[in-house]
């Protein structure tokens, strides 16, 4: 690690990934790129290659996925509150990690986010900045991160939204990146190719 940030990673995995698999037998976070490696597993080492600290929410049951986020060097919770969406599962993080000094925010199937990019969002977040989002090319993407004037306002997210009120209330600061893959996560098992 060449930058280690303030704040407390949150890498949020407790979605059901149904447009990936129909049938909802498979994890699409467990699923594998193409060298072996899972989805979630990579976007957490990402994650972590800022965030000494992360820690990863998952839907009750999803023990596989817990131990794959505890082997890759997540804190693991399950939320109960996961089948209400994003933003109640993005608050359970957030209740979870009250010391916290800021919250880099990563979803587990976008593993493809450069190191760098992580970095400058963490930096910005961590020079005062209260809100922080990436944008390639005129487009907000991933991580985002969020001070602790915004604490209130992260632990009574509810649903699906997550935390775009937030972001239609306040305007983030910009970090302009040359990262296409903050905007790039994964849906469908053809989006595992080429990456």
């Amino acid at each position: 690690m060449t930058y280690s940030s303030n704040a407390t990673g949150i890498l949020l995995a407790a979605g059901l990934g149904t447009r990936f698999d129909p049938s909802g037998r498979h994890n699409k976070l467990l699923a594998t790129l193409p060298g072996g490696t899972p989805i979630v597993f990579q976007a957490a080492r990402r994650l972590l290659a800022v965030s000494a600290e992360a820690i990863a929410v998952v839907r009750p049951g999803a023990e596989k996925l817990a131990d794959v986020l505890n082997e890759a060097g997540c804190n693991v919770i399950f939320s109960a509150d996961a089948e209400r969406g994003m933003g109640a599962t993005l608050a359970a993080a957030v209740r979870a990690t009250s010391e916290a000094d800021g919250w880099l925010v990563a979803l587990g199937d976008m593993p493809w986010i450069e190191p760098a990019t992580y970095e400058a969002v963490a930096r910005s977040l961590d020079g005062g900045e209260a809100l922080v989002t990436p944008v390639y090319r005129g487009k907000r993407g991933h991580p985002v991160g969020f001070g602790l004037a915004h604490r209130q306002a992260l632990v009574a997210l509810d649903g699906d939204a997550g935390a775009r009120g937030l972001f239609s209330m306040h305007a983030p600061f910009i970090v302009e990146v040359d990262d296409p893959n903050v905007l790039r996560d994964v849906d469908l098992p053809s989006d595992l190719q080429g990456g």
